[in-house]
């Protein structure tokens, strides 16, 4: 509800800033609240209520005391009392009208102490007393000869229960009443009398519209809390603390808190905050990330007081403190004693139009809104005005902390905002030149951390490993390997499997209807991309001709009798056969390797020589690799072939092809030169086989190729776990770059592969920690389903810091989560929560607020850790 203040010359209606409400409060229940305040804060402007008998208003006062439709009044400042007045002179009809900033705090400050209460066993609950606030509409008028100002109360203007309890405040006949004013509102009725409008064109029954929200506290339980208060140690109430305020109160609404407290219910002060945010269509990511995010204490005591000032208009990079005002306002209705669902619409919107990924409503990521928004907040809030230039110097040989110091000095030079004050840390950051060891160091700020998720699911894939000696046949060999490992962790794997020798190296392959579609070459990439049915074949190449180019076989024979119909085809078959070229090839050359490749398949064997440490490999039929005069079966008429079909009428063909393996009609002569360009690093050939099949090599070991894992081979094993601190030492452990992520070196003036190491060097005040879960690819988007045992009560990072810094903790506790269940493809978000009021966990699942035990917040769900520096 809405504060105006407004001539109503033109017009009736109030109409204002929410942020200009004015609340009015028992002075004593306000003074309780004064020692959590600035002393600036505390100059209220003291005025008397006193009967309106002035001429000007007498004939209205019979009328309106006849009809009981107005009450009116005048009130006076007395400057001659004193804000310090003993508790005789501060009578129990004395109030102070607050701005909503001071309303917020008060609040918190006497939720502090109710929670108190309810631990000290000689307080009763019932004393705690009742939150009943409701608006009350003022007309007001300036009598400029006295400087006093005229209230007016009309039943037309309000509520006829709001009018009845008005009465009973204001009715100053029989008991004086006295007003504090804090807001400055009447100091800002009276310059606006004065200086908009000249004395000879006042109209004199012009009036200003005040909304008011009076907190209508019980009196005799106003008496009882200030008699229990003063009998508690000073020590006690300030030693007690909710972690976050509490936010306004919606328009008319009256809330009496007395049934939740005596029926403890989680209404009430100490259960301010646990009120659910709608889903207005998949936006449970944005009400994931903004629960956590209003549960951070130092967010929301920030919030709830004068924000507004430190909002920069003029920051290029901000959102004309838009965001802020927005969230701002969101924060507060949240920790609203009512606890009916918010539908943050003005919210979205204001996401939406600064952000256009999030606009719409499909599901998005609650780490990625985390991240825009609490730079989007920074950037609204930041305090700098007009940015340095600031040269990033590098280390040089001094000190790490003449450094990091330096660093941190010129960060905050350009940056400094509530978001920098309790969520940015510095980390550090070495890189070293694998050329000529030239070291980098820098201290980068951060603000939070992503750690990958070191996996110890193991994965069990097969793959058949084809050598070009010319003498062994393929094998398949099973693997364990990381489940969401490497490439490389699948080649080192794989070479101690197959024994690969050390000049050798393997070049995988992925084949699919007998042609390979492409090649593992990437150490990179994850194992994740691979299917259990796909199919993997390995060959063992020599690495003196690494960089020579290689010449891919595949196999097509004559297919007859198709559908029971006397026509033929052309038909892939086998596994392609992979070998490097020399220098030199010609249609012999050609011919002459493939026949190597194809040796091991023989039907009549090679006889292998075991001459010393090295192996010969001789062949019964050598005579007739020069010369093939007989053709072999496909493995499926192999039973079929008669004594007739063996003569030896026909020979291999071989043509070129493309990358995709589709045949140029270019066939390759035995005696004519194969030409490769510069840049071509594979020769594909096909080879033809005459439908007169030789029966002297297994064609069905050509075409065996066992799938990556077949279902129900292996058994299942437990899910994936880790610690947290596992993944920490996975993020500063030292690592190679990219290729897409090289570093630019000085000294080689080129960009090299350098390694990287990150120190944690500087901790924040709260701590976020993001855990990889999702990975993407060209191909496919994962999920890690690891389950990461994380500390609540203790996380002890002292082993894993650099630089020590006595004055800070390095021992933080957990305080709220961020949580995704279900895949990539959609899922859901929710949010635990510690309540410091209620003392217990609570989850946020959209509108529904429920409390869950501590053991059950630790899941493979959690994705973002929220943690308090104890």
């Amino acid at each position: 509800m809405a504060t105006a203040l407004e001539e109503a010359a033109a017009s009736d209606q109030p109409t204002g800033a929410e942020d200009d409400r004015v609340y009015l409060v028992p002075y004593r229940w306000w003074r309780g609240a004064q020692e959590s305040m600035a002393e600036d804060e505390l100059r209220g402007i003291p005025y008397a209520a006193t009967s309106a008998s002035s001429s000007s208003y007498y004939g209205m006062k019979i009328i309106n005391n006849f009809f009981n439709s107005d009450l009116v009044f005048n009130l006076r400042r007395n400057d001659d009392a004193r804000q310090s007045d003993s508790e005789e002179d501060a009578a129990s009809r004395s109030y102070a009208l607050i701005p909503l900033d001071l309303w917020y705090r008060a609040i918190k400050w006497h939720s502090d102490y109710n929670m108190m209460l309810k631990s000290n066993k000689n307080v009763s609950i019932a004393e705690v007393g009742s939150l009943d606030v409701y608006p009350l509409m003022l007309r007001i008028s300036v009598i400029r000869e006295t400087n006093m100002l005229t209230v007016k109360i009309s039943k037309k203007d309000n509520a006829v229960e709001n009018y009845k309890r008005a009465l009973k405040i204001f009715t100053v006949d029989s008991e004086p009443v006295h007003i504090w004013d804090f807001s400055g509102q009447t100091n800002l009725i009276l310059m606006n009398e004065w200086n908009k409008l000249p004395l000879d064109c006042r109209q004199p029954d012009q009036e200003i519209l005040l909304e008011v929200q009076v907190y209508a506290l019980s009196e005799s339980l106003i008496s009882r809390v200030d008699g229990k208060k003063n009998e508690l140690a000073p020590q006690q109430i300030k030693s007690t603390g909710l972690s976050s305020g509490v936010s306004s109160f919606s328009n008319g609404n009256v809330r009496d808190m007395d049934s939740d407290l005596l029926s403890g219910s989680f209404s009430g002060a100490s259960s301010l905050g646990l009120t659910g945010l709608e889903n207005l269509g998949n936006t449970c990511f944005m009400n994931s990330a903004i629960q956590c995010l209003a549960h951070t204490s130092n967010l929301v005591d920030y919030f709830l007081g004068d924000y507004h000032r430190d909002i920069n208009h003029h920051n290029p990079l901000g959102m004309n403190g838009e965001l802020a005002l927005a969230f701002g306002d969101l924060l507060r209705r949240l920790w609203a004693l009512d606890r009916t669902p918010v539908a943050a619409r003005h919210f979205k919107a204001k996401l939406a139009r600064f952000a256009l990924q999030f606009s719409g409503y499909n599901q998005h990521d609650s780490q990625e809104l985390l991240a825009f928004l609490l730079d989007g907040l920074h950037e609204d809030l930041n305090r700098v005005k007009h940015k340095p230039y600031v040269e990033a110097q590098d280390s040089n040989g001094r000190p790490d902390e003449e450094v990091a110091d330096e660093y941190w000095e010129n960060h905050l030079a350009r940056n400094n905002s509530i978001i920098v004050n309790i969520c940015q840390g510095q980390y550090k950051s070495t890189l070293v030149c694998p050329v000529c060891n030239k070291v980098s160091i820098t201290f980068d700020p951060f603000m939070y951390l992503s750690l990958p998720l070191p996996s110890t699911a193991m994965r069990t894939m097969t793959v058949t490993v084809f050598s070009t000696d010319g003498c062994t046949e393929p094998s398949p060999y099973s693997i364990t390997v990381p489940k969401f490992g490497t490439f490389n962790d699948f080649i080192q794997a794989l070479s101690v499997a197959c024994s690969l020798r050390d000049d050798e190296s393997l070049l995988v392959a992925e084949v699919y209807n007998n042609r390979i579609i492409r090649y593992l070459e990437e150490p990179s990439d994850l194992i994740s991309l691979l299917r259990d049915g796909d199919q993997l074949a390995a060959y063992r190449l020599r690495k003196e001709h690494e960089k020579s180019p290689l010449v891919v076989f595949m196999h097509q024979r004559m297919e007859n009798n198709i559908f029971g119909k006397m026509t033929s085809r052309l038909k892939a078959f086998g596994v392609p056969l992979v070998e490097t070229l020399p220098d030199t090839v010609d249609g012999s050359t050609i011919r002459t390797l493939y026949l190597k490749l194809l040796n091991p398949f023989r039907r009549s064997k090679n006889v292998i020589l075991d001459d010393g440490d090295k192996k010969i490999c001789t062949n019964s039929h050598a005579d007739e690799f020069d010369e093939m005069d007989e053709h072999l079966p496909d493995c499926e008429r192999t039973n079929d072939v008669h004594e007739e079909d063996t003569h030896d009428d026909g020979e291999l063909q071989f043509y070129l092809a493309d990358e995709r393996n589709h045949c140029q009609e270019t066939k390759i002569e035995i005696d004519q030169p194969v030409l490769l360009t510069t840049t071509q690093k594979r020769l594909h050939v096909i080879v033809f086989w005459q439908d007169k099949t030789l029966e002297q090599y297994d064609v069905c070991l050509l075409n065996s190729l066992p799938e990556i894992h077949k279902f129900g081979l292996f058994p299942k094993r437990s899910q994936d776990s880790v610690t947290l601190y596992a993944c920490l030492e996975a993020f500063l452990k030292e690592e190679p770059l990219g290729p897409e992520d090289m570093w630019y070196c000085p000294c080689c003036k080129k960009h090299q592969q350098a390694s990287k190491k990150l120190d944690l060097w500087r901790l924040p005040e709260v701590l976020v920690i993001h855990l990889k879960r999702f990975s993407y690819s060209r191909f496919m988007k994962n999920k890690l389903e690891t389950f990461v045992d994380f500390p609540v009560h203790d996380l002890d990072l002292s082993t894993y810091i650099t630089y020590s810094n006595k004055e800070s903790s390095n021992h933080y506790r957990l305080y709220a989560i961020s949580n995704h269940y279900g895949n990539m493809g959609g899922g859901h978000y929710t949010a635990y929560v510690y309540h410091e009021g209620e003392k217990r966990w609570y989850d946020f699942d959209d509108h529904h607020v429920g409390p869950i035990s501590e053991e059950s917040i630790k899941t493979s769900a959690a994705y973002v850790l929220f943690y308090r520096r104890i």
